[in-house]
């Protein structure tokens, strides 16, 4: 029998928040314990986070009628959590996105890392920060959640002893707030960020080209082969222009660079106006469920992975497309292989300078 660690708690924060968290034993991970959390606040919404890859499990948030119903993938138990997706809904570090070549240069000394995606590092190498078991805990007077991690000099090749927390905090407004932190010892590059996956419909329930997406971003980084090629370039006129709110799947199929459109995996370089507090925002006209993001990040990968196509072919001939995307994710960072580019914002992280950052995902309901 699995233990069961009853530790539950009652929340109340300047009268502004109520909650209530409770943590499960899942079982050993590498003689590890991995622990699961259930943060509920007063509406009865819940978020789920696990140590295992310090991740987001388990989104349940009303649609338009009232009902609850999961948006992200994740699952509930260690084999689940373990053998799903590698980076869904986890802490990615210490290098989210892309290396190319997996090789930077750091004050003239060049350091080879890890090569997990031919001939780049992806995501923080073979074993990045996705599969370790952080430390964990529960914050005193708060609905959140504190997970830890040391990541030693030159793991998957990284220069530096970097310590690392990520705090989840489960808001009675449906906010998942991300608060990062980090230090190093020695100057080192460091780009972080959450890969959660998301349906509005509810995870698993159909496609997502239908979600209607904004992203404040006039500027993308154009791509080759899965690299930046150091331009940064409007997205007007491309299948990138999400400044006016569009399906996600309005482009695809179409002609661009000489082929067809098969969907996204692209950096874009948010406007971060002062006026303007949301970065992204996606709604789903079938559930009302609304969802946007906030972030004090340079950058944001926009991810609908592939199948793009098999659903253009399915809808336009009036079919319901049987096999195709079901989860995007909207990956708040710096930019992909920003060590390899000096006009992209600098990753890098030096002693006595310490990394902050928040982000947001915000769920709400647009009624018709």
């Amino acid at each position: 029998m699995k233990k069961v660690l009853s530790m539950s708690l009652a929340l109340l924060v300047s009268g502004a928040a109520f909650g209530e968290v409770s943590k499960k034993d899942l079982g050993k991970h590498n003689e590890k314990d991995v622990l699961l959390y259930t943060l509920k606040n007063k509406d009865g919404n819940i978020l789920q986070v696990t140590s295992y890859g310090a991740r987001i499990v388990r989104i349940e948030v009303p649609d338009k009628d009232g009902k609850l119903d999961n948006v992200t993938t994740g699952g509930d138990s260690l084999q689940t959590i373990v053998r799903g997706d590698a980076y869904g809904g986890a802490t990615i570090g210490r290098f989210a996105n892309r290396i190319a070549n997996g090789k930077f240069t750091l004050d003239g000394k060049e350091y080879e890392l890890a090569v997990n995606n031919r001939p780049n590092t992806l995501h923080g190498g073979r074993n990045g920060w996705h599969a370790k078991v952080w430390d964990s805990e529960i914050v005193e007077d708060s609905n959140a959640v504190k997970f830890t991690y040391t990541s030693p000099d030159m793991e998957e090749g990284f220069p530096g002893t970097v310590k690392v927390s990520v705090t989840y905090t489960w808001t009675d407004k449906n906010e998942i707030v991300i608060d990062y932190a980090a230090s190093t010892d020695k100057k080192t590059v460091f780009n972080v960020t959450n890969h959660a996956y998301f349906n509005l419909h509810g995870a698993g329930k159909g496609y997502i080209f239908d979600h209607i997406l904004t992203i404040n971003a006039a500027k993308y980084t154009p791509l080759v082969s899965q690299i930046p090629t150091g331009k940064i370039d409007p997205v007007k006129d491309t299948p990138f222009d999400f400044t006016q709110p569009h399906p996600m799947g309005y482009k695809i199929g179409e002609t661009f660079n000489g082929s067809a459109f098969q969907g996204y995996d692209d950096n874009y370089v948010l406007d971060n106006k002062k006026d303007v507090e949301v970065d992204a925002t996606v709604y789903d006209p079938v559930s009302g469920r609304v969802m946007e993001v906030i972030t004090d990040e340079p950058g944001m990968q926009f991810y609908s992975g592939s199948g793009g196509m098999l659903w253009k072919q399915a809808v336009d001939a009036g079919r319901k497309p049987e096999s195709s995307r079901s989860s995007f994710a909207l990956e708040t960072q710096h930019f992909p292989d920003s060590p390899n580019h000096d006009n992209f914002p600098s990753t890098v992280l030096e002693p006595e300078k310490p990394y902050k950052s928040k982000t947001i995902y915000r769920f709400s309901v647009k009624k018709d």
